[in-house]
């Protein structure tokens, strides 16, 4: 889990889930998991990443989560995988393994590819990723620009149904 807001807001177990507000009565986040090995440290999920979530209720009365089938780090968890590999690129996220029989198997997507964009929104984080694909549902089309070596390519996936 990244990108999540630290908090001491009490969340006790059966009680996650729900809002983070900010004094002025704002949602800013929902809470979801606490540090059981610390007094009071808790994590909520940005409000951000819910709307198009909570969007999706609003629109249809239901969610169903798409998935593009990979797993991917950013840049930056690389080095701590593999200290002696020798993974290197300045923006993206590293494909580093594909779900086999998901979306992206029978796909141009390779492992070891970098993915730069989806659908021209640029990606340097898997949060990124997740936050697009959260706007998506499942059969939608999406087109991933990547980097394989010095090639570079235009891949289209239909995502599936997590």
């Amino acid at each position: 889990m990244t990108n999540l807001i630290q908090t001491d807001a009490t969340i006790n177990p059966g009680n996650s889930g729900g809002p983070l507000i900010y004094p002025n009565g704002e949602v800013i986040g929902i809470n979801t998991v606490k540090i059981s090995s610390a007094e009071g440290i808790g994590f909520a999920i940005p409000i951000n990443i819910v709307k198009p979530i909570i969007e999706s209720f609003k629109t249809a009365n239901d969610f169903q989560e798409a998935t593009i089938g990979i797993y991917a780090y950013d840049k930056e968890v690389i080095p701590y995988l593999n200290s002696s590999s020798n993974i290197n690129f300045e923006k993206g996220i590293y494909v580093a393994q594909i779900t086999p029989n998901g979306p992206s198997y029978a796909s141009q997507l390779r492992e070891g590819d970098i993915i730069t964009s989806i659908d021209q929104v640029e990606l340097n984080t898997m949060n990124d990723l997740r936050q697009y694909i959260y706007t998506k549902q499942p059969k939608d089309e999406v087109t991933l620009k990547i980097v394989r070596g010095k090639i570079n390519k235009e891949i289209k996936i239909v995502l599936g149904k997590k």
